[in-house]
C-alpha cells in the first residue's frame, strides 16, 4: 500500500478559502497513492481558537465538497484531516444543534464520505478546544482493501485505551492527524511508536508545519510499523511524505509475537 501524508503549513495570513483550494489541488495530484492523509484542523489551525466558531462548517460544507472532488479526481482513499464542525439539528450523531466538534472526514476513491470521527479527547484543560468543542463518543474504523483503519486525532495519541478499543474493533492501521506543537515534538514521535508497539499496528501520523496563532508546529509526520520502526519521517515544513508499507505485516507480527493474546481484561482487586 502506498500512503502519502500531506504535512500542510498553516499560515495565518492565508485565507481559509485559498488554503482549501490549494490543498484540494495537492490532493488531486496524489493519484499514484492508495491512501492520502491530511492534518488536524488544517483549514483554521489547531491553536487558532478564535477562528473555530467563525470558520465552523456543517459536515457536508465547503471542505467536504472540495475534498470529495479531490479524492475522486485522484482516485484515492482520503482521510481529509479534521474540520471545526458545527452540528446540525437532528444530525443523528448525538450532537447538540449548533455545537462545535473537531471532526475528521474519510472519503472513498469515488468521493463518497464513508466515515466521520468526532475527536474524543479535547486538548486545552480549561481553555481552547477543551471548552470550545464538544467531545465525540464513538470509536470509528474504516475498512480499506487490505487493512482496517482506526481513527484518532492529535491529543487522542496520549490515551492508549482508545487505541486498544480500536484494535478490538478490528483496526490494523491507525491514522492520526494532528496539530502538534513543536515544544513537545519528542512526545509526538515517542507516543506514535508506543501505540504501534503495544498494539502491533501501523501508525500513520500526519502533522502540520508553520504556526497556528503564533504556536510553532512540530511537523515531523511519521509512519511507524508494528515493531515500532520508523519507516519514514518528515521535516518541520510543508512536505509530502510518501511511503510504501505492507499491511500484511500486522498479521505476521501478531502471530510471531502474540502479546495481544496475553491481555488481562480485568485485574483483581488487591487482597488485604
Amino acid at each position: 500500500m502506498r500512503a502519502s501524508l500531506l504535512q500542510i503549513a498553516v499560515d495565518d495570513a492565508e485565507p481559509v478559502d485559498s488554503r482549501r483550494r490549494r490543498v484540494a489541488s495537492l490532493v488531486s495530484r496524489q493519484s499514484g497513492s492508495d491512501l492520502v492523509i491530511l492534518p488536524e484542523l488544517w483549514t483554521t489551525g489547531a491553536f487558532a481558537y478564535e477562528s473555530f466558531g467563525a470558520e465552523a462548517e456543517p459536515l457536508e460544507g465547503p471542505t467536504y465538497e472540495a475534498m470529495a472532488k479531490a479524492a475522486s479526481d485522484a482516485g484515492v482513499w482520503l482521510h481529509a484531516g479534521s474540520i471545526p464542525e458545527r452540528a446540525a439539528s437532528g444530525d443523528g450523531a448525538g450532537g447538540d444543534a449548533g455545537a462545535l466538534y473537531n471532526t475528521s472526514l474519510v472519503f472513498s476513491p469515488s468521493g463518497e464520505l464513508v466515515a466521520s470521527y468526532r475527536k474524543i479527547h479535547r486538548f486545552g484543560f480549561d481553555k481552547g478546544e477543551a471548552v470550545l468543542m464538544g467531545a465525540g463518543s464513538e470509536l470509528v474504523t474504516v475498512a480499506l482493501p487490505g487493512t482496517t483503519l482506526g481513527l484518532a486525532t492529535c491529543y487522542d495519541l496520549r490515551f492508549p485505551e482508545l487505541f486498544r478499543g480500536l484494535v478490538d474493533a478490528g483496526a490494523q492501521t491507525f491514522v492520526v492527524p494532528a496539530g502538534w506543537p513543536a515544544r513537545r515534538r519528542s512526545h509526538w514521535t515517542l507516543l506514535a511508536r508506543a501505540r504501534a508497539v503495544e498494539d502491533q499496528a501501523f501508525v500513520l501520523a500526519c502533522g502540520t508545519g508553520g504556526e497556528h496563532a503564533g504556536v510553532p508546529q512540530a511537523g515531523h509526520s511519521v509512519v511507524v510499523d508494528p515493531w515500532g520502526e520508523v519507516l519514514a519521517e518528515a521535516g518541520d515544513g510543508e512536505e509530502v511524505l510518501t511511503v510504501e508499507f505492507d499491511p500484511a505485516k500486522v498479521g505476521v507480527t501478531r502471530e510471531q509475537f502474540p502479546a495481544l493474546k496475553d491481555r488481562l481484561m480485568g485485574v483483581a482487586a488487591p487482597r488485604g
